[in-house]
């Protein structure tokens, strides 16, 4: 059915393709965080400007 090589470019593969999900995942969620202190900053401002 399938050879050990196909089986390893496969398995190399998926592996491959893990590391990158999870890669963004990290990166997705620090952009997140930084949104998120973003818009709390702008709250702050327009509560202390608000007559």
């Amino acid at each position: 059915m399938f050879t050990k090589t196909t089986f390893l470019a496969f398995a190399l593969m998926a592996l491959f393709g893990a590391a990158l999900l999870l890669g963004a995942c990290h990166a997705t969620a620090g952009a997140g965080e930084d949104i998120s202190k973003t818009g709390d900053a702008i709250t702050k401002s327009a509560d202390e400007h608000t007559p």
